[in-house]
């Protein structure tokens, strides 16, 4: 049985040592750890109960690259969300895709972008496509028909269902309603969207989408695929082939209940450049979408201005800078970065 391994007091305490890292002077971690003992022993009666309830989430937006509403729960329910990844992650990862990048142990953004340049290199045509309105639209029953299949525990089952249940509607005003073949009005009613911003929904989004990454590699035969969160590519010697895939994906999409973004939906040649996680992305050469450098030249003046008002610390400051250095630096921006650092030295 999974469940008594989610509640016993080494998976909680590991739980909260994972939702508290990087976040210990934060208001809400320093308030679990200064009662840490009676808070787990709470949390972990709770569950044993059956009678947690997560609490109320705090709602923001982030504009960068695109506006998102961002929902954080609190710092307990992030707690039992770890705790209950700790306990079904490795279940399901021994089931993913090899080429599935995004929220895995050993893989990441800057790997999914060297394999997609690596595939560049191979073939001449590609098939980019993003799934619209991804987290809003990602639909409660098809979700859990997919969990379930591979945890039949019915405790762990309810617990699923209950931080599901938290975050229904959340994302209500973001999804545009799409009604599918068979479906009547009552469709619009049926519970969907995973909350931005938790844990389990960046692994629930992997769950959701790993049929449809063995889709592409055993149905259609496509050699060359890789995924990053709701962006995926298909790489062809053909591109009629990629058009006949790109067909095919529509329809097995709907049995998902997922829809594509028309505009990216194009067959490109390789040599043209592939828009990939920040980038442009050619066979030869990568280079930093210009939009993101001035999002961070604007960023970098706010953050100067604050800590120049003492509002921000140094530290906090130079992270930020190290984190965006430490991101471009996978691509073709030396002269970019000396220009920028040239005009704000810090």
């Amino acid at each position: 049985m999974l469940f008594p391994r989610v509640i016993t007091w080494a998976n909680l305490l590991e739980a909260y040592r994972k939702a508290a890292r990087g976040k210990r002077g934060k208001p809400s971690a320093a308030a679990f750890e200064f009662n840490i003992a009676d808070r787990l022993l709470s949390l972990q009666a709770d569950l044993a109960a059956g009678v947690y309830q997560p609490g109320a989430y705090q709602h923001f937006f982030i504009h960068e690259p695109k506006r998102r509403r961002i929902s954080a729960a609190p710092f307990r329910d992030r707690v039992a969300h770890h705790a209950l990844c700790n306990v079904i992650e490795p279940i399901f990862e021994a089931r993913f895709h090899p080429h599935s990048y995004a929220n895995r142990q050993g893989k990441g953004t800057h790997q999914a972008i060297d394999q997609l340049q690596a595939y560049a290199r191979a073939y001449p045509y590609v098939l980019r496509l993003d799934i619209v309105q991804h987290f809003p639209s990602l639909d409660h029953a098809i979700l859990k028909q997919e969990l379930f299949r591979w945890l039949p525990d019915e405790s762990v089952q309810r617990l699923i269902e209950v931080i599901l249940g938290s975050g229904e509607g959340v994302l209500a005003q973001e999804y545009n309603m799409v009604y599918f073949p068979g479906d009547s009005l009552l469709a619009a009613l049926r519970p969907r969207g995973l909350p931005i911003g938790n844990l389990t929904s960046q692994f629930w989004s992997n769950c959701y989408l790993n049929p449809l990454d063995w889709f592409v590699t055993r149905e259609l035969g496509c050699r060359a695929y890789l995924r990053y969160v709701d962006d995926f590519a298909l790489f062809s010697d053909s591109k009629r082939q990629l058009k006949e895939w790109r067909a095919r994906l529509i329809d097995f999409l709907a049995r998902l209940r997922l829809t594509l973004h028309e505009k990216s939906g194009q067959t490109l040649p390789t040599t043209s450049g592939i828009p990939w996680l920040g980038f442009v992305v050619y066979p030869t050469h990568r280079r930093l979408k210009r939009r993101n450098g001035i999002q961070f030249r604007r960023r970098l003046a706010e953050n100067i201005t604050l800590y120049q008002e003492k509002r921000i610390s140094f530290a906090e400051l130079d992270a930020s800078v190290q984190g965006w250095i430490n991101h471009v630096r996978y691509g073709d921006t030396w002269r970019l970065r000396q220009k920028l650092f040239a005009a704000n030295p810090l």
